[in-house]
């Protein structure tokens, strides 16, 4: 008897895990534009953090008042 209800768990358990892994891959279902879109943006990243200009900040604004080296 609790090995059949024991199975049973199991078995819901994964079953709920295939729903919310299908859920969350429709989610993240991106169109090609949004895909290239977002390419350039981790390029653009990239490139602003090799030359060592920060990003998200803006230019003469403080970050922590710590420079690193």
């Amino acid at each position: 008897m609790w090995k059949v209800l024991g199975i049973a768990a199991f078995a819901g358990v994964a079953a709920g895990g295939v729903l919310v892994a299908r859920d969350e891959r429709r989610r993240a279902s991106y169109t090609p534009d949004e895909v290239r879109d977002r390419l350039q943006a981790r390029l653009a990243e990239a490139q602003a953090r090799a030359s060592g200009t920060p990003t998200g900040t803006p230019t003469g604004t403080p970050t922590s008042g710590v420079e690193r080296s």
